[in-house]
């Protein structure tokens, strides 16, 4: 954890010492009473917090606030409904990038079970989120819509640029189809199928909503890896550093 998040309504009581952040600060930090750590309020401000007392029972910690994190940049994923592993890493690696926001969509091909897992019924889900902000030192994370259809998501998608990623029938190479863009985007949305890729009737549907197909070169990738390759490029071809 290179920053500690807490929920705004935890600022006020005691850290139990059997909380994961309780024991990466005393057990991996070596933090005493006095030390000093980096800590942030979930899209709320960064700041640090003071240990004033510990047991074996809770962590007394005062806070001091005040850095805001920059907003998120305006590049939003949409990804047919996916495993649960790899819907894990999904969300850890999109926050940790600063996705703005993450729809899972039902789409032809996707396996309407993934919508029931434990992740998204135990809030597990959230938890991801987090780990991948901490990650990032940064406090802000992804909006996540869960399960909503495809023609859905792609109609309420973002304005701005909308590309979907497609080993079939791409029209350009990423890099490429940014780079045709005469003036740079104001909004962004990335979109990929399930682990079994879209069908007909998904492409049509994307079309249809102003998505352009695009690939990320010849290599067949794991959705999870496509989703950082392309965010990262992304982020490097639009200098949002």
């Amino acid at each position: 954890m290179n920053l500690i998040l807490f929920d705004r309504a935890e600022l006020a009581a005691p850290l139990p010492r059997a909380d994961p952040r309780a024991i990466h600060v005393v057990e991996t930090l070596r933090m005493r009473e006095g030390d000093r750590f980096d800590v942030g309020v979930v899209n709320g401000p960064r700041g640090k917090a003071q240990i004033v007392s510990t047991d074996e029972v809770e962590i007394v910690l005062k806070f001091t606030l005040g850095v805001s994190s920059r907003p998120p940049d305006p590049l939003d994923v949409i990804v047919g409904l996916s495993r649960p592993q790899s819907a894990r890493r999904i969300l850890h690696d999109a926050s940790a990038l600063g996705v703005r926001r993450i729809v899972f969509a039902s789409t032809a091909r996707s396996d309407p079970n993934y919508a029931a897992s434990r992740l998204w019924s135990s809030g597990e889900w959230r938890r991801q989120l987090i780990d991948g902000a901490q990650q990032a030192f940064d406090t802000r994370i992804p909006e996540v819509i869960h399960n909503l259809p495809l023609a859905q998501a792609a109609a309420g998608a973002a304005s701005g640029l909308r590309i979907a990623f497609d080993n079939y029938e791409a029209a350009a190479a990423l890099p490429k189809l940014l780079r045709l863009q005469h003036t740079p985007p104001a909004e962004v949305t990335l979109a990929f199928g399930p682990e079994r890729g879209w069908d007909a009737t998904d492409r049509e549907l994307l079309r249809a909503s102003g998505f352009g197909l695009a690939s990320l070169g010849h290599r067949v990738m794991r959705v999870e890896t496509a989703i950082v390759s392309a965010v990262a490029v992304v982020r490097a071809e639009l200098d949002w550093a």
